[in-house]
């Protein structure tokens, strides 16, 4: 059964959502500032974060960048607020999905379903992909460079898994957005530049080297092996 951190300072938004993660068959802890629910994600086995930003003592934003110093773990994050700054912010930061206040418990209990379905999917036979100082390693669902462990989200890993095998293959954002987001992803479709984009800086960062996300203009994107390279 998995388990789930709820973090908002509100509690009757605390209380309806453990009611309704309590319905859909989860395990539930709870946190009302940023300083708490850092205490409880270091000490206990949480499986997925409902993280409102406004929060006392640590908000959500700084709370998310800390935990994905440590942690891949999904994030699933809660604002009041509806603007683009809020949403790119939080999935430059490593959030996975996010839900905006109002919401029906309903909406959120779906995207935690999607989520961890994809987070706990089971991987393929393949024991591993190598290109170049680049190594997949499906059954243990990690990544490292050069022998380094290569810290990413659950999306980032996805959307690097489809890439590698799928070298060359040519995919526009919505066929992105279908394939790793579901087609009933109703969010905004720059969602995939944003991943992309934070997913390249962390392969250069690690010192990946002769291969990258390529930008095919007006059609999308593909990986690129310099071997490959015409």
């Amino acid at each position: 059964m998995a388990q789930l951190l709820i973090v908002d300072d509100n509690s009757a938004i605390l209380d309806i959502l453990q009611i309704a993660a309590t319905a859909a068959g989860y395990e539930t802890t709870v946190a009302m500032d940023g300083e708490d629910a850092w205490q409880k994600f270091t000490a206990g086995s949480i499986d997925l974060i409902l993280l409102d930003v406004m929060l006392p003592k640590m908000d959500g934003f700084t709370l998310c960048r800390k935990i994905r110093q440590k942690s891949a773990i999904p994030i699933i994050m809660i604002t009041a607020r509806g603007d683009d700054y809020d949403r790119i912010m939080g999935l430059d930061l490593g959030a996975d999905d996010y839900v905006v206040k109002p919401f029906s418990t309903a909406e959120v209990m779906a995207r935690v379903k999607a989520v961890l379905r994809r987070w706990q999917q089971e991987a393929p036979d393949q024991e591993k992909i190598a290109c170049g100082n680049l190594t997949l390693h499906e059954k243990k669902g990690v990544v490292d460079v050069a022998g380094c462990p290569l810290s990413l989200t659950h999306k980032e890993y996805d959307l690097l898994h489809l890439f590698l095998t799928h070298q060359q293959q040519i995919f526009s954002r919505e066929q992105l957005l279908d394939t790793l987001w579901g087609y009933d992803y109703s969010g905004d479709i720059r969602t995939v530049d944003t991943h992309i984009r934070r997913l390249r800086a962390k392969l250069a960062k690690a010192g990946n080297k002769n291969s990258n996300i390529a930008t095919v203009w007006g059609r999308g994107y593909r990986w690129e092996n310099e071997e490959l390279r015409t």
